[in-house]
């Protein structure tokens, strides 16, 4: 079988954050809705709740991120063990805070016609999320492998 060329992609940097973001949020409505579907404590009315919800999680999850990556920043910068321990407390309690700033988030916002369930069931969620996006990282970037340089 002959091997077809390879046309070449130019991929600007903000269509590159646009896809990512784009794909990351689509991975978050999947997970959300299993979590709906199999959680009992997690409950939203509906499909597009679930659409708007999930961009909301996208969104505190990056935020969240973000403030953890600037403090633990700030603590490496700084010399010691005492400094250390300072970073791994100030980013745990971040993240830590930041499950119950979402829920509290979500309930807000949604008035009720989305439930995220307890702590357990929202850091469960973010996990999964997470893991998630991990996984599709992964799949894209084995898939870039056999590329030509």
């Amino acid at each position: 079988m002959a091997k077809r060329p390879t046309a070449e992609l130019n991929i600007t940097r903000a269509q590159y954050r646009f896809a990512t973001a784009l794909t990351e949020i689509l991975v978050y409505i999947v997970v959300l809705n299993l979590f709906v579907e199999y959680v009992h404590a997690v409950i939203i009315d509906s499909f597009t709740v679930s659409i708007l919800t999930a961009v909301l999680l996208w969104l505190m999850v990056r935020a969240t991120v973000r403030i953890e990556h600037r403090v633990a920043r700030y603590f490496r910068q700084k010399k010691g063990v005492f400094y250390r321990v300072l970073r791994y407390v100030c980013v745990w309690a971040i993240l830590f805070a930041s499950k119950f700033v979402i829920l509290e988030v979500v309930a807000f916002v949604f008035a009720g016609r989305a439930a995220l369930g307890h702590f357990f069931e929202i850091v469960a969620i973010v996990l999964a999320l997470i893991a998630a996006e991990a996984l599709l990282r992964w799949i894209f970037r084995t898939l870039g492998a056999d590329a030509p340089a």
